[in-house]
């Protein structure tokens, strides 16, 4: 059985170019070079005696070697991710049921760190997936909708901090419905999603820390504000981008079929 095609891919640099009205053309393909005449290729030579042979077919080139798909699935970004993955709920039992604000900031120190060590190690270690590709935003768009909902609860931000970036996730996640039913993947995570994740997961250890009266929550609260906004304004933006990819997608999908 012959492997589906491939769906088509969206440029995440797109976007960016239509934000930043800077054009981007792509170099045409070079054309197909004419495939040679056999019959004008010069004969070989066959010594008297010869047995005549039909023509000798050369031997196909070996396949490249494919990677198990368990190697790349559990390989040791991925492994990451999951185990990020893993301690949402462990997070948010330690801060909305024993309230143990000490070993939920490890845990999420722990989180940043490894959002950030992942992907150094995929290109380190040649170990870039499919796979990783996705599980990673799901990762960090489940921890910082976690997160989210448990300083909300806990009262330590505000709702209306909350309310655009739940609303940026929804509307996200049906821009990714319509660009599959349109026949694309998801589009890849732009420059502006990753700084915006970046600076949310460093700023929610620093709102933990303003919990308090000490000296250490009067140090954290600039700098936890500082980069809660920052990261919430990126964030926003960010799924502006999305939507804006998507519309790029579907017009062209539309005229495509119009032609």
């Amino acid at each position: 059985m012959s492997d589906p095609s491939p769906e088509p891919r969206i440029d995440s640099a797109s976007a960016d170019e239509v934000a930043t009205g800077s054009p981007h053309g792509h170099a045409p393909a070079a054309p197909l070079s004419p495939a040679p005449d056999e019959a004008a290729a010069p004969a070989a030579a066959v010594s008297p005696g010869a047995v005549a042979a039909g023509p000798v077919t050369p031997p196909a080139p070996e396949p490249a070697p494919e990677r198990p798909l368990l190697r790349e699935a559990f390989n040791v970004p991925n492994m990451l991710s999951l185990l990020r993955l893993a301690g949402v709920p462990v997070f948010l039992w330690l801060l909305l049921g024993p309230r143990e604000d000490g070993w939920a900031l490890a845990l999420l120190v722990f989180s940043a760190l490894t959002d950030w060590l992942d992907g150094k190690l995929a290109r380190w270690l040649d170990q870039m997936s499919r796979l990783g590709q996705l599980l990673d935003p799901a990762a960090d768009r489940l921890y910082i909708g976690a997160t989210l909902v448990a300083f909300l609860v806990r009262g330590i931000v505000p709702w209306w901090l909350v309310v655009p970036l739940v609303v940026r996730e929804l509307v996200v996640g049906v821009c990714i419905l319509l660009l599959r039913r349109n026949g694309f993947l998801p589009p890849d995570v732009t420059y502006t999603g990753k700084a915006a994740t970046f600076v949310l997961m460093y700023a929610f250890p620093f709102l933990l820390l303003t919990q308090g009266g000490s000296n250490v929550a009067a140090v954290a609260r600039p700098i936890a504000y500082a980069f809660t906004a920052w990261g919430c304004v990126l964030y926003v933006w960010s799924g502006a981008l999305y939507v804006i990819q998507t519309i790029l997608a579907i017009r062209g999908a539309a005229r495509t079929r119009a032609m």
